[in-house]
C-alpha cells in the first residue's frame, strides 16, 4: 500500500465546523485561522512500540490513547482542542491494523471536537507522533507554575490505576484496571472549568510524586504535604496489591492522566461543586508548603527513594 493510499484511505475525513481552516489535508501544510482574543496552545506526545503500547494491545487502544495523552496536556492548561497532526512510522502498512486504529483515533477526536488538519506517514519501527493544537481565552491558561504557599492540592478521578494494570499483568481493555490504561479519559471540561479558579494544573503522566514536584519547582521551589489516606485509589489494585503498595503505586506508577492542581482554600467549595458538571470525582490529598520538599504523611515507603517514570539512555 502506498503512502497516500493510506492517507485517503484512513485518515483523509470531510470536517464539519471547519471553517477556522483555510487549508488542511493534502498541501504541504495547514493553514488555519486563530480565533481572536484567544492564546495558542500546542502539544505533542510520540508512542513507542514495546515502550509505550505492546504488539498485543488493541489497535484501537493505541489510536485512541496515542490522542489521549495529549488531550490530557491539552486539559492541564485549560485549553480548548482545536486541530490534531499525527505522524505515523509503520513497518507494513497492514489494513486491518489501521482501520482499527483509525476508529479508536477518530472516536476520542469526534468527541473532542477535534480536525485533524495534517500529518506525515513513514516507513519504519511502529511509531505515532500526535501534535495536538488548542486555544484558552487570552491570559486565562492554567500553568504549573502558580501555586501559592498555603494552597490544597486536588486530584480528579482515582490514581495508580494503569500502573496496578501492568504491574499485574491485568490490561486487557476487559479489565477494571486494564480499561483504564488503555482508554484514559482527559479530563477537558475540568481543565476548562478550572481557568480563573485553580493557581497551578499539570496531568498526572508520570506519577502523582514526580509530577507534584514538577508545580512546586516551577513555583519557586515550594514544598508540599502530602495526606497518603486521603489519595483515592481503585479498589481493584488495593484487593491485588494491599492499601500500601496501591498508595505506591498511585505515587510513582503514572499513565493516569488525571489532573492535579492547586488552588486557595476560599475555593475549595466552587472546585468541588464541579464534580458533577465535569463527571468526575475531585480530592483535596495534600497543602502547598514553604518548605522544599514533599512529605507523604501516613505512609512508609521502603529504603528505596519514591520515583516516576522518566526517559533513560
Amino acid at each position: 500500500m502506498r503512502e497516500f493510499e493510506v492517507i485517503s484511505r484512513f485518515f483523509d475525513r470531510p470536517s464539519e465546523n471547519s471553517s477556522w481552516i483555510r487549508k488542511g489535508i493534502g498541501d504541504d501544510g495547514a493553514v488555519l485561522t486563530p480565533s481572536p482574543g484567544f492564546d495558542s496552545v500546542v502539544v505533542t506526545d510520540t508512542s513507542v512500540s514495546g515502550v509505550h503500547f505492546t504488539d498485543e494491545q488493541a489497535p484501537d487502544s493505541v489510536g485512541y490513547r496515542s490522542l489521549a495523552v495529549n488531550l490530557s496536556d491539552i486539559a492541564a492548561m485549560g485549553a480548548e482542542p482545536k486541530w490534531v497532526t499525527l505522524n505515523l512510522t509503520l513497518e507494513q502498512p497492514e489494513s486491518a491494523w489501521l482501520e482499527e486504529f483509525a476508529n479508536g483515533f477518530f472516536r476520542l477526536a469526534d468527541a473532542s471536537n477535534l480536525t485533524l488538519v495534517g500529518g506525515d506517514t513513514t516507513k519504519g519501527p511502529l511509531c505515532i507522533t500526535a501534535t495536538v493544537g488548542g486555544e484558552v481565552q487570552s491570559g486565562q491558561g492554567l500553568y504549573r507554575s502558580g501555586a501559592q504557599v498555603g494552597d490544597l492540592i486536588v486530584v480528579s478521578g482515582l490514581l495508580g490505576g494503569a500502573a496496578a494494570a501492568l504491574a499485574s499483568g491485568r490490561t486487557s481493555a476487559e479489565d477494571a484496571l486494564g480499561h483504564v490504561f488503555q482508554y484514559p479519559v482527559p479530563r477537558l471540561d475540568l481543565g476548562k472549568a478550572l481557568c480563573g479558579i485553580a493557581n497551578s494544573a499539570i496531568d498526572i503522566s508520570d506519577g502523582l510524586l514526580p509530577d507534584l514536584q514538577h508545580v512546586l519547582r516551577e513555583s519557586g521551589g515550594l514544598g508540599a504535604l502530602i495526606e497518603a489516606d486521603k489519595i483515592p485509589l481503585f479498589d481493584e489494585a488495593c484487593s491485588a496489591f494491599g492499601s500500601e503498595r496501591a498508595i505506591e503505586l498511585a505515587l510513582t506508577g503514572g499513565d493516569d492522566y488525571e489532573l492535579c492542581f492547586t488552588v486557595a482554600p476560599s475555593n475549595l467549595k466552587t472546585v468541588l461543586n464541579l464534580e458533577r458538571a465535569c463527571g468526575v470525582r475531585l480530592t483535596s490529598i495534600g497543602v502547598v508548603r514553604e518548605s522544599t520538599g514533599i512529605e507523604i504523611s501516613g505512609f512508609k515507603a521502603d529504603a528505596s527513594p519514591l520515583t516516576g517514570y522518566e526517559h533513560t539512555w
